[in-house]
Formats: C-alpha cells, sequence, structure tokens
C-alpha cells in the first residue's frame, strides 16, 4: 500500500535448501512499481521477510506469456488518476469467481473517446490488410454484439457471442498470466480477458494486453472454428509439458496468434491480435522492410522475438489449415507421460491412461464418422 505496488502474480514452491531440514516454502512474486521506488520497495520488504531477492524481468522469461522488463509497464503509471481507474477494473477480475456472471465496466467518456480513436483508425485498413476470416467475423461482431465506435464491447456479450459461434468462452484477467497458465485456459477453449483500456496518451500501440488488444485483436479470430481450433491446440498442446517446451510454445504462440501472417489470394494478410490491435506494427509487418519467413514450428519455437519494438522476422502461413497440421506434427513430438482429450459436452479434460478410455474415445469416432458417411451419401442421392 505504502509503495502502490500492484501484486501481478505469486506462486508458492517447496524450498531448495531449508535450514535445519524443515520444511519450507518460498514464494515468487511479480509486482509493478514505479522505477523510482525499487530500491526502496525492496529494501522495506526486507525489513519484515528473512530473505528477499530481487529478480530482473528478463531473467524469468518462462513466467511471463508476453514478455516486457518493468519499464514497459509504466505506461500511465505517472498519472494517479489511470492508475486507480485500472485498478478498479482489475480488482473486478480478482474478485470474478468460476459460476459469477461475468462483470461490466461503466467506461467513461475519455475511455470511449480512446476506444472509437483507435476503432476508427484500424477499421479504416482492415479491408486491404485483415486475412478473410477477421473480416467476416467482424461484420458478424457490428451486426450482432454491438461492435462500434459508439461503445466498449462489454465481456458478457462477446463471450455470449464466442460460445454460440466456436464454443469459447471468456474470463476477466486482471493482467498478464504464466504461460503455463494462459496456454491451459486455451485448452478449455477458455480465453484470459482484460477489460482496462490503454492510457489516452498512446492509443495506437500498448506494451501489454487491453481491451483494445483483446476485442479488436484476439476475438473476431476466435469467432472462426479454424482458427478457435487452432487455437485450442496449441493449449493441448502445453497439458503437461516441460518447462523447456512451455516456453517454445508461447514463443509459437507469439508468432502465430500473435504477430501471425499468412497468404490469401496471393497476397499477405494478417491473422495475429498484436498486429490487428496496433496501426503502426499493421502497416509494417505488411511492408517489405521486414523479414517474412513460411512458417516452420521447429524454427518458430526458437526465434528470438522483440516486445519493445516491430518484430524483425514475421512467419507466412499457406493457410490455417497448414499452421494446424504442422503444429500437430509439432507437437506429436513433444514428450509428456499421457495424452488428452477435450470433451466439448462436459467442457472437461479426460487423460487418456487406460486402454478402456482409448476403446471409448474410438467408439465415439466411428460414431461421428458414420454419421458424416450418412450425410454424404444423402447428398449424393439428392
Amino acid at each position: 500500500q505504502t509503495f502502490e505496488a500492484k501484486l501481478l502474480h505469486i506462486e508458492s514452491r517447496m524450498r531448495k535448501k531449508s535450514k535445519d531440514d524443515l520444511p519450507e516454502l518460498e514464494f515468487f512474486m511479480r509486482c509493478e512499481v514505479q522505477r523510482a521506488d525499487l530500491d526502496v520497495f525492496i529494501s522495506s520488504l526486507k525489513r519484515v521477510a528473512g530473505d528477499v531477492r530481487s529478480m530482473p524481468e528478463e531473467k524469468r522469461t518462462d513466467l511471463i506469456l508476453f514478455p516486457s522488463n518493468l519499464t514497459s509497464f509504466l505506461q500511465g503509471y505517472d498519472d494517479s488518476e489511470y492508475r486507480k481507474r485500472r485498478a478498479e477494473i482489475s480488482e473486478l477480475a480478482f474478485t470474478y469467481k468460476q459460476g459469477d456472471p461475468l462483470p461490466t465496466v461503466e467506461y467513461t467518456a475519455e475511455e470511449i473517446s480512446t476506444w472509437r480513436q483507435i476503432y476508427q483508425q484500424l477499421r479504416s485498413i482492415y479491408p486491404t490488410s485483415a486475412c478473410s476470416q477477421f473480416l467476416d467475423s467482424l461484420q458478424q461482431l457490428e451486426d450482432e454484439c454491438g461492435y462500434g465506435e459508439a461503445r466498449i464491447p462489454q465481456l458478457r456479450d462477446v463471450s455470449a457471442f464466442l460460445k454460440e459461434k466456436t464454443g469459447f468462452q471468456l474470463r476477466p484477467a486482471a493482467g498478464l498470466l504464466s504461460a503455463r497458465d494462459f496456454l491451459a485456459s486455451l485448452a478449455f477453449r477458455v480465453f484470459q480477458c482484460t477489460q482496462y483500456i490503454r492510457h489516452s496518451s498512446s492509443p495506437m500501440h500498448s506494451p501489454e494486453p487491453d481491451c483494445c488488444h483483446e476485442l479488436l485483436g484476439h476475438i473476431p479470430m476466435l469467432a472462426d472454428k479454424e482458427f478457435a481450433q487452432f487455437s485450442q491446440e496449441i493449449g493441448l498442446a502445453s497439458l503437461g509439458a516441460s518447462d523447456d517446451d512451455i516456453e517454445k510454445l508461447s514463443t509459437l504462440y507469439w508468432f502465430t496468434v500473435e504477430f501471425g501472417l499468412c497468404k490469401q489470394n496471393g497476397e499477405v494478410k494478417a491473422y495475429g491480435a498484436g498486429l490487428l490491435s496496433s496501426y503502426g506494427e499493421l502497416v509494417y509487418a505488411l511492408s517489405n522492410k521486414p523479414e517474412h519467413k513460411p512458417f516452420n514450428p521447429e524454427e518458430t519455437a526458437v526465434q528470438p522475438y522483440q516486445d519493445q519494438t516491430y518484430q524483425p522476422v514475421y512467419f507466412v502461413s499457406e493457410s490455417f489449415e497448414e499452421a494446424k497440421l504442422k503444429l500437430r506434427k509439432y507437437s506429436a513430438n513433444i514428450k509428456r507421460p499421457f495424452a488428452v482429450r477435450y470433451d466439448p459436452f462436459t467442457c472437461s479434460m479426460e487423460v487418456l491412461d487406460h486402454p478402456s478410455k482409448v476403446q471409448r474415445a474410438l467408439s465415439q469416432m466411428r460414431q461421428d464418422l458414420k454419421t458424416l458417411q450418412n450425410a454424404l451419401e444423402k447428398l449424393s442421392s439428392s
């Protein structure tokens, strides 16, 4: 409270070396704090805790899916009113419990004005820059879900729309999550979504996710069935994966779902949310300035990325189907002690750790194939 530090993540684990051989826990905390207060903040913590060590952000790349150093999170943090407002909105996510109605936010005139500026600017270049799936879904969102310049859509309405289209549902998030937690959510067709908006001083770019990034970048693509399945398969591949594989999968996510390009009708179009919510980088990515490489999961998973400026390299897929097939092949080589299967009827995950479970899954697949075969036969005879 004294330093107005914001706790973003906390995790506990067994201490590797405990004193007197007694079981102890150590806690890792990730905080936002003003850079000028950082040294005093650490010193104050040491007065109330016996062993406090600070770790630079770049040393924990495994923790953050959208990696960024401390200064990235200070956008608008010299504005006390913005900090207060963002904390109020984030509190809705902190107090949310599964099964509760998704919280609504009464956005201010200034927040709606920021949204309007972003929406107008991006909407003007989407027809020539965005992939057809994005354009089709955005049109549906405008027709059915209140998308437009006049208001910021509410998560409750958007989640109901997505549920009907692809089975994805939204969950409010206060900020960044660990890569493992975020990817695991995708496995269950749940997308973690922030509700605060970027600072009005920088409407065309934000170093961290905000509602413009989520609602304009991610949601239209998640309303496409093929892309929704692609996103879920990245999440499914993460379940039970090692920390090293999680880092590679989060990098794959970065260069596909966030900054991916694809070919359509002989032209390169954007499908990544980081591009579709950033006017400057969208124009840059489609120019001849950066390097364009064919999407290859093995190469993409170890490609260094930029989180402070535009990417020097973007990966181009021939189609979503091609990207999905390549990802499946890559995921098959991830070593895990078990296999999983998502049950869309119960929205649960089944661990296939016994022959009888595999047999039941195969039986269901045979029934589905029989239904499709019958449908083809009826179409052929009509």
